[in-house]
């Protein structure tokens, strides 16, 4: 009988190989199989051990895509073989990479399983920016939403995030941006609340582009992004904030 391994799900982080976690690079090189998500950087892709398997689960949003249900059959199988499997998903598997449902398929399958986190594009994305998450004084929370799945997306607390303390990363929202701009509007925002759109966060090519609530629409049009994308609302570069600091000191 052929003895089974646990399967693992490890987080990439948001694309620059410096960023991921020394765990991650140990299940990398003495996996048997990879399978990685569309959005894995070619750059930790070439940090895999020699002997091993590549096997593409890329999902496009909106686009061409492999099936969740051949994904959760591709970890399965490759599993039922005694072959050392690493799913390999972009950023943290536990945020938006639908961790559950290959959880599922793998102990229904009798197999075992472990997880390695990894660092979230938001985390990247606002180290790109300059500014933390959650600030003193400006926000004590802050909400991680994906603009991809609709399904339930009207059912958010929009009013909540509308409060002038409100930040959110806002994860695969390019399709989605003129919704959001619609409901957090309609819930009270203010329409010059900052949005900074931060492209391919982490990696060479990444790309920084203000915006206010008013503007998204037409400043994501005009932008033409092509790679991952987070929106991160209520905040803005740090330089941004550091020209208007002089305004600020004087009227105080």
């Amino acid at each position: 009988m052929t003895q089974t391994l646990p399967v693992a799900f490890v987080g990439a982080g948001p694309g620059d190989p410096d960023l991921l976690t020394v765990k991650a690079l140990r299940a990398l090189q003495e996996a048997d199989v990879v399978i990685h998500d569309r959005l894995v950087s070619a750059e930790i892709l070439a940090l895999v051990g020699s002997q091993t398997r590549l096997r593409n689960a890329g999902k496009e949003g909106f686009g061409p895509s492999v099936t969740q249900t051949d994904i959760n059959a591709m970890i399965v199988e490759e599993a039922l073989t005694g072959a050392r499997v690493v799913r390999l998903k972009s950023g943290d598997p536990t945020v938006f990479g639908r961790l559950d449902e290959e959880l599922d398929a793998v102990i229904l399958a009798g197999l075992d399983y472990t997880i390695v986190p990894g660092l979230t594009s938001a985390s990247a994305a606002v180290a790109a920016l300059g500014q933390s998450l959650t600030k003193r004084g400006r926000n004590t929370a802050v909400r991680l939403i994906t603009g991809h799945d609709m399904q339930g997306y009207a059912d958010h607390d929009w009013r909540a995030l509308a409060r002038e303390d409100g930040v959110a990363a806002i994860y695969m929202a390019k399709k989605a941006a003129r919704f959001i701009q619609g409901r957090l509007l309609m819930h009270g925002a203010t329409p010059s609340t900052p949005v900074t759109i931060v492209e391919n966060a982490s990696r060479p090519d990444q790309r920084i582009v203000s915006a206010t609530l008013a503007t998204l629409p037409a400043v994501l049009a005009e932008s033409g992004f092509t790679g991952p994308a987070l929106l991160m609302y209520g905040l803005e570069p740090r330089d941004a904030v550091a020209h208007a600091l002089p305004q600020v000191q004087e009227l105080i």
